[in-house]
């Protein structure tokens, strides 16, 4: 499978983006797929993880709930990453990566994953 990230780009305090991942080649429901960033001088963190497993559920880490929502597009085969009400904290390179469906988020290893490149967030006045 091959990703492709897009989306990113630069907004002030309080505006929103929406970013996508593209799923090529396979159908996006043949994946457990996460949003990850990389802030600079930080570590990676996983913003959202979205599986099929057991029903189906969706994760976010506690610095975006409430602000990001994580969507599939079957007809498009992507996955949407919806940010609003951005901070300047979310600053960082976005990226999407995958595992396939079989995986629980809880099991989801960034070692095994399918990566695709980064997509540039940048919030600030």
């Amino acid at each position: 499978v091959q990703l492709q990230a897009s989306g990113g780009g630069s907004v002030q305090p309080g505006g929103s983006l929406r970013l996508s991942c593209a799923v090529l080649e396979f159908h996006v429901d043949d994946y457990t797929i996460a949003w990850f960033r990389q802030a600079p001088g930080k570590g990676r963190e996983r913003v959202s993880c979205d599986t099929l497993v057991g029903g189906g559920s969706t994760y976010y880490a506690d610095s975006v709930k409430g602000r990001f929502t994580l969507s599939r597009d079957n007809r498009r085969h992507t996955v949407e990453l919806q940010m609003n009400d951005l901070k300047v904290e979310d600053t960082a390179v976005y990226y999407c990566a995958a595992v396939p469906r079989y995986y629980h988020c809880s099991e989801f290893s960034a070692d095994r994953a399918t990566w695709g490149r980064g997509t540039l967030v940048t919030v600030s006045s």
